[in-house]
């Protein structure tokens, strides 16, 4: 919190500039008017102001060349400008060009974490590419969010849409921001359907896959005790079979079977298309989770399923007694 007093240059030209970094006043006259100095003694007014979600600073002026009730006075012009609507630049600009502006200027994600973006935005906001942002209506977005598939994705896009155009409005590509008002989209929490019986179908789903490369990476997510970006992305180089480890982590001694009879050809154990690991295989998935009787199951439902029932335990040997005693009872 900023100390506060009745700003006067007796204070203000004796106040001691900070080691590093900066302090922040606040007057008690106008308690909206602040200053901050530096380390270098540089003393500045400004006004914090508040616009989609956001602080901002707004710089007055520099004190002594700025006086005191000159910095008062000007506040509420400084807020008033700052409230009023930007007029919308006169260089129009497509949503998609904008897209790659809004990617360099706010998001600040890992490579892959923005490269997903990436691909979601493509998949799902296409419908808009071709737009001026200026000229994108409420029903333009109404219509692209009610097109896409699943609660979760719609709402995480629309989200998405909010924060854009609230940029696009700081950024002066659009006077208002045209999705302030739509209802947030309703999730419902899901309820994963696998049960002790559904598990035991579960199984036989998975043994009649007739991929010996699918239908073991169908179990490994069974015995492997870990979601499938880490099972399917598993490497032969990985696996100590001496110390029937993977990674450090303990292996199951039905996965011990199951891997020790796979063709270790290649870098990785579960290969998919081209060079690379097996990384999403849907189809096969619904096909098994159909037969299964669980149409609606998903591939990291079965992790969820097996850890909240797995007994931890720090010790790698007890731990993997624990993996073998809880398949040995669900496989009953």
């Amino acid at each position: 919190m900023a100390h506060q007093f009745f700003f006067n240059p007796f204070i203000l030209d004796n106040l001691p500039a900070p080691s590093t970094g900066f302090d922040v006043v606040q007057d008690l006259s106008e308690p909206r008017l602040r200053m901050y100095i530096t380390s270098r003694g540089v003393k500045t007014f400004f006004v914090r102001h508040r616009s989609h979600g956001r602080d901002k600073r707004i710089i007055i002026g520099k004190y002594p060349d700025m006086d005191i009730e000159d910095a008062r006075a000007a506040v509420a012009d400084a807020l008033a400008r700052a409230d009023a609507p930007k007029n919308t630049k006169r260089r129009k600009i497509t949503f998609k060009k904008f897209v790659d502006l809004y990617m360099t200027a706010r998001v600040r994600r890992v490579a892959a974490s923005r490269e997903k973006l990436v691909r979601s935005i493509n998949l799902h906001l296409a419908g808009l590419f071709d737009k001026n942002v200026a000229d994108i209506t409420r029903d333009d977005c109404v219509a692209v969010i009610d097109g896409i598939r699943g609660t979760a994705i719609r709402g995480r896009m629309q989200e998405l849409l909010q924060s854009m155009f609230s940029y696009a409005c700081d950024a002066g590509y659009a006077a208002t921001n045209p999705i302030d008002d739509l209802p947030k989209v309703v999730q419902t929490r899901r309820v994963r359907p696998l049960t002790r019986t559904s598990f035991y179908r579960l199984m036989r789903a998975i043994k009649s896959v007739k991929s010996q490369n699918m239908r073991a990476a169908f179990f490994m997510l069974v015995y492997g005790f870990a979601p499938k970006s880490q099972i399917f992305a598993m490497q032969w180089r990985d696996l100590d079979f001496n110390h029937d480890t993977w990674c450090e982590r303990p292996l199951s001694d039905a996965a011990v079977v199951l891997l020790q009879d796979l063709p270790q050809n290649g870098r990785w154990v579960f290969a998919g298309r081209g060079r690379g690991h097996l990384t999403d295989p849907r189809r096969a998935w619904r096909a098994v989770a159909a037969a299964a009787g669980v149409p609606n199951l998903t591939m990291d439902d079965v992790n969820k399923f097996l850890m909240r029932q797995l007994v931890w335990a720090s010790d790698r040997e007890d731990l993997r007694t624990n993996m073998n005693n809880l398949l040995t009872e669900l496989m009953a």
